[in-house]
Parts: structure tokens; C-alpha cells; sequence
């Protein structure tokens, strides 16, 4: 998932969670998908800035200064990219999220 060049908004967004609901039939069930994708969103971006800040780790007191800009230059970018739950809201909303529920193909199945 490229979360760098999303179209999810910067800004919170007030959305209609009965419309956004109908795939699932459910409210709690769709903040719970887009919750546990706004979690892998979110790990995603941790590691990913972690790596990047990673090469900055070692360093001598003469280039302390040029990198620290290039870290705060590298932590400004994350900082502006739009939050992980308004990613996964609009990738749900995009219809770009797979999910299923076991218990409800349980009971299709046994019906």
C-alpha cells in the first residue's frame, strides 16, 4: 500500500457511517475494519520512518548538523501525510479493502 500518494484527506472529515455501513450491514463491524486497517496503516508508517531515521543513527559531531535537518526534513513529511484512520476510512470508502467475517459464512453455510 502506497499511503505516500493516497487521496485521503489532510482534515478530519464527518462522514455518514449508516451509508458507509451498508456493505456490512453493520456499524460496529465497519469501524472495526477500518480500525484494524487504520492499525496496519499505522505500523506501516512507524517502520517505514524508522528505516529512513535508521541512517542517521551513527554520526559524528561535525555532521550532527546537515543530517538533523535532513531528519527533521524526513519527520515533516510524515508529519503532513494525512492520518492512518482517514487513509483506511477512504480506502474503505473506495472499495480497496477486503474483509470477511467467519462467524457470518459460518451461519450462511449452515443455513
Amino acid at each position: 500500500m502506497d499511503y505516500k500518494r493516497t487521496n485521503a484527506p489532510l482534515n478530519t472529515v464527518t462522514r455518514d457511517m449508516i451509508a458507509m455501513a451498508e456493505p456490512t450491514g453493520n456499524v460496529y463491524e465497519t469501524v472495526c475494519i477500518i480500525g484494524k486497517r487504520a492499525n496496519q496503516i499505522a505500523t506501516e508508517m512507524k517502520k517505514d520512518l524508522e528505516k529512513k531515521l535508521q541512517e542517521f543513527a551513527s554520526t559524528d559531531n561535525m555532521e550532527e548538523v546537515s543530517e538533523n535537518r535532513e531528519q527533521i526534513e524526513i519527520s515533516r513529511f510524515y508529519e503532513k501525510l494525512p492520518k492512518p484512520t482517514l487513509i483506511a476510512a477512504q480506502e474503505y470508502i473506495d472499495g480497496k479493502l477486503y474483509f470477511s467475517n467467519p462467524a457470518k459464512e459460518r451461519d450462511r453455510n449452515n443455513d
